[in-house]
């Protein structure tokens, strides 16, 4: 992991806790890099993740899903027969 500091120095053992605390406010996201930002009393932290590449989503019914298998097979059949628009 990748771990920029500016406008000051920290001690390890407080950038492990603001590692911990990215990984505990995004869980399941794989994170590879972390900006931290000294600036007198705050700190600003911008994550950056592995995970960033767009995965498609299908729409169904008013409500999004990552994953056709999500979908019961009458929803399934419908994606399938579906006239597709080119972009």
């Amino acid at each position: 992991m990748k771990i920029n500091i500016t406008g000051g120095e920290m001690e390890r053992r407080e950038i492990d806790a603001y590692i911990e605390y990215a990984y505990s406010k995004h869980p399941g996201r794989q994170i590879s890099g972390l900006d931290i930002n000294i600036d007198g009393e705050y700190v600003d932290l911008k994550v950056h993740f592995k995970d960033t590449d767009f995965q498609h989503a299908y729409r169904s019914a008013d409500y999004l899903v990552n994953n056709m298998e999500k979908l019961n097979d009458a929803k399934q059949s419908e994606f399938r027969e579906k006239e597709k628009h080119k972009v």
